[in-house]
């Protein structure tokens, strides 16, 4: 191969690597801004407005006599052991028994219905439950879904912040706390 077409496989090397650099980079400004847009994205299906913070929510939990549907879609031993007040369980949303739960549960109920969904099992990025049960009810054509938004856990977020909690029947213990 002579000094020439070295030069040029050099440039269409550069010119290829510098193509790429600039899709990568609008690739990934295009996903943070329709990330950012509060559209849905596969890893993220909340639509605008669908959250809504313990601070926000404990108020209107002992405030309303109207209020939604709260449903727990974690795991049943971090239900029994404490849970928002008046919570319904219907089984962890990352099971297909779980799913077809809140599915059943769900089917009579109006679709313009405001439901509360929580898990709080572990931090926000990491729960396996509160995904798939939007995205559930979403698909059942409900339009007023509100997810309790646990960033650290029920735990964390709740119970240790003071908001009431309920544990369940079957406790010994006294059914409220806080």
């Amino acid at each position: 191969m002579n000094r020439k077409n070295t030069l040029r496989l050099t440039v269409v090397a550069f010119a290829l690597l510098a193509t790429m650099g600039l899709v990568t980079t609008f690739h990934r400004t295009a996903r943070a801004s329709s990330q950012s847009s509060g559209s849905p994205t596969a890893l993220e299906p909340f639509v605008s407005g669908s959250l809504i913070e313990p601070d926000q929510f404990a108020g209107s939990v002992s405030q309303s006599n109207d209020r939604p549907p709260v449903v727990c879609v974690g795991d049943k031993v971090l239900y029994e052991g404490a849970h928002v007040p008046g919570a319904l369980y219907l089984g962890p949303a990352r099971t297909t028994v779980g799913l077809d739960t809140l599915r059943k549960w769900a089917e009579r109920l109006p679709r313009e219905k405001m439901i509360v969904i929580y898990c709080g099992c572990c931090p926000w990025g990491k729960c396996p439950n509160i995904r798939p049960a939007y995205s559930a009810l979403q698909q059942m054509g409900f339009t007023n879904i509100k997810v309790l938004h646990l960033s650290q856990g029920f735990a964390n977020d709740w119970a240790d912040k003071g908001f009431s909690t309920e544990r369940a029947a079957s406790d010994p213990s006294p059914q409220k706390t806080h």
